[in-house]
């Protein structure tokens, strides 16, 4: 089954930038007849979504830099060395890399996106006949549980309350809010979690191919670029001197972590993407000893950005034409994508099918934020008509949203970026990922 999916896929899945071509084309003609209006409407709601996301895509972009320069730096790079070195065989190693990657994410989504690619493919130069694309899907699949954990952007939004969760939800939630014991840590989410720790990585590993289907990688392939050698001090000019003074980097890194420091003492443990940026690049600057050493890092870690800063504004100007209200009938294609679900649903399956429809929207909109954005207000009243606790409609569009992202390359861009593979060769293990994860999360969804 993994060799068809595979097959499939390298056959039939485009680069990510065509993907989301053809995903703006398709939307744009749903979209004219759902919300009845002219093409020249739908490209003004393409335009006015084009831009939206410049800031995340520059959160994003940096923090596959700053991750990347971070797991450069010679003493991290030693200790991500030696943890790489505790599989022994392919299968432990698909194993390991699956476990780091659901861990990281559930601790923090940009955390675990960025550290569960870079670990795989330090994994992948140590252990010899693994298939290097499913160690990558492996380190990817960890992102299925994101929005379950205690980074989720909607239970983080639930239990933040205030005015604007009363407007997002119609009423339905009050300022109060709803604390994170009834998601992240209610006892259903944590069972759906725990069974995809215990069972996903013996998944992943059954996947591993055989005899010449293997694809290994060249470690040699894999190396980071060897730093140009330091000259002579008495050598150096005066500008030279400054680039490679130490001292500068320890006071800059002391400026860093006095606020890193700061700000956890003041929000907790609270990690957004700002702040996992900041730690990132502030504790390179550190670990990479000198200023110069940190530019020539960094200009080797930004050539991989460049699918990001390309393809997101495509999704957020799909985001747009999915959210545009027709003129004449109020309706938006997201809308009624949510609606279709509702109308179907009783009080048991309702977080069932309120998981569906946010994994389909979610392929079209690919953001947290604004998938809530488009289906609370719809889903969060219609579970209250129904007699559902608003904290499982909740998770089950949260749910929904992480679910479909093992078949959208929008968030495996980083991850790509850094293991230099195209989507079509993890996207055949992914897809097995999201049909397993699909069973059972919908199970957990309707019966627990």
């Amino acid at each position: 089954m993994t060799a068809g999916s595979v097959k499939l896929v390298e056959r039939f899945l485009p680069d990510p930038y065509i993907f989301a071509i053809v995903l703006t084309f398709f939307v744009f003609i749903v979209a004219m007849f759902v919300t009845q209006s002219t093409p020249f409407d739908i490209v003004e709601a393409w335009y006015g979504g084009f831009w939206s996301l410049l800031s995340f895509s520059m959160q994003m972009a940096m923090i596959l830099v700053t991750g990347t320069i971070l797991a450069t730096a010679p003493l991290f790079k030693k200790g991500l060395g030696k943890l790489a070195s505790l599989p022994k065989n392919k299968i432990s190693a698909v194993v390991v890399v699956s476990i780091v990657g659901l861990l990281a994410s559930f601790i923090n989504w940009g955390f675990g996106l960025v550290i569960g690619a870079i670990f795989a493919k330090e994994v992948a130069k140590r252990v010899k006949g693994v298939d290097y694309p499913l160690l990558i899907a492996a380190a990817y699949s960890g992102f299925l549980i994101w929005h379950a954990g205690i980074s989720g952007s909607i239970p983080l939004t639930l239990a933040t309350g205030g005015a604007s969760l009363v407007t997002q939800t119609a009423g339905v939630i009050s300022e109060a809010g709803i604390p994170t014991s009834a998601t992240i840590f209610s006892y259903y989410n944590l069972i759906i979690v725990g069974v995809l720790i215990l069972t996903l990585p013996i998944l992943l590993a059954l996947m591993h191919p055989k005899g010449d289907k293997v694809k290994t990688v060249d470690p040699a392939l894999l190396e980071d670029e060897v730093e140009a050698p330091a000259l002579e001090r008495s050598a150096m000019t005066p500008a030279e001197k400054l680039e490679n003074s130490k001292i500068i980097n320890y006071i800059l890194s002391l400026m860093g972590f006095t606020f890193i420091v700061l700000y956890f003492v003041k929000n907790g443990f609270n990690l957004n993407l700002n702040i996992v940026n900041f730690v990132f690049l502030f504790a390179a600057i550190l670990l990479h000893g000198t200023p110069i050493n940190t530019v020539r890092a960094v200009s080797s870690a930004a050539k991989s950005v460049g699918g990001i800063l390309l393809q997101f504004p495509f999704y957020a100007g799909i985001m747009g034409m999915m959210t545009y209200k027709g003129v004449d009938n109020n309706v938006s294609l997201a809308g009624a994508i949510s609606d279709f679900f509702v109308n179907i649903s009783n009080d048991v399956t309702f977080p069932f099918f309120s998981f569906l429809s946010a994994g389909i929207v979610n392929i079209f909109v690919p953001s947290g934020g604004g998938q809530w954005a488009v289906q609370a207000p719809i889903m969060m009243p219609a579970g209250l008509t129904l007699g559902v606790d608003a904290a499982k409609t909740a998770m089950s569009i949260a749910w929904g949203d992480a679910w479909t992202n093992m078949i959208q390359p929008f968030w495996a861009l980083p991850a790509l970026g850094i293991a230099k593979l195209g989507a079509k060769n993890i996207m055949g293990y992914c897809l097995i990922v999201l049909l397993y994860s699909g069973v059972i999360i919908g199970l957990g969804l309707l019966l627990l």
